[in-house]
């Protein structure tokens, strides 16, 4: 097995080699809770008063008990799978081998088919549902190149760096009645998503490199 530094060091090595060659390839994604109600964090529901005026009373507020938790994935372009999984469905490594088989293989198919003669390269974290034996059975099966996340490390998730931040942000402060208004929300709340338009900071700390001085 890699080493965790390894791994880092040859996700650098092939980004400084391939560019944009080797991100057009990565696919990547995760799992999210969506809630009915996320309360605005601070920096948004600040506002403006005089000096001499007093500080607003801020109540504390809590996550909305409905949540709808939706699978995601995207590569350099845009989200090419966004699937809300029914509510009070166990997402187990059966469940997620089905996604990728069902869902995902399609979507691909049908929004980025050049991919599948590229050659993808397949990127997710080291949750037990990803690692399971039915999971990396598929992606050997469907021969794509899967790029090892170092264990217990927030680099590399994309995901974490940016999609998800953002798709959060735009829908903090409002109120969702239904799993269908949730659902309908998150959709557009996403536009078209591109690695290439992210800081070079952003990317070189992803791809476990040093920032430029």
């Amino acid at each position: 097995m890699k080493s965790e530094l390894g791994k880092k060091r040859n996700f650098l090595r092939r980004f400084q080699t391939e560019q944009n060659d080797f991100l057009g390839r990565i696919i990547t994604g995760d799992e999210t809770w969506v809630y009915s109600w996320d309360p605005e964090t601070k920096r948004q529901s600040a506002e403006w008063r005089d000096f001499d005026e007093p500080r607003p009373e801020k109540v504390r507020r809590k996550q909305g008990a409905l949540k709808v938790m939706h699978m995601i994935f995207f590569d350099m372009n845009s989200v090419i799978l966004r699937w809300p999984v029914p509510i009070g469905t166990t997402i187990n490594a059966q469940y997620y081998k089905k996604v990728l088989q069902d869902k995902l293989k399609l979507a691909i198919r049908k929004k980025r088919p050049e991919l599948l003669e590229s050659g993808i390269l397949f990127h997710h974290d080291n949750a037990p549902v990803h690692t399971a034996r039915a999971v990396t059975d598929v992606l050997a099966g469907y021969k794509w190149e899967l790029l090892e996340h170092p264990h217990y490390s927030p680099d590399l998730a994309l995901c974490d760096f940016h999609l998800f931040p953002k798709m959060k942000e735009h829908l903090r402060g409002q109120r969702f009645e239904t799993e269908e208004d949730i659902i309908q929300a998150t959709k557009g709340a996403f536009s078209p998503f591109l690695v290439v338009s992210l800081p070079e900071k952003m990317i070189r700390k992803c791809f476990g490199g040093k920032e430029k001085e």
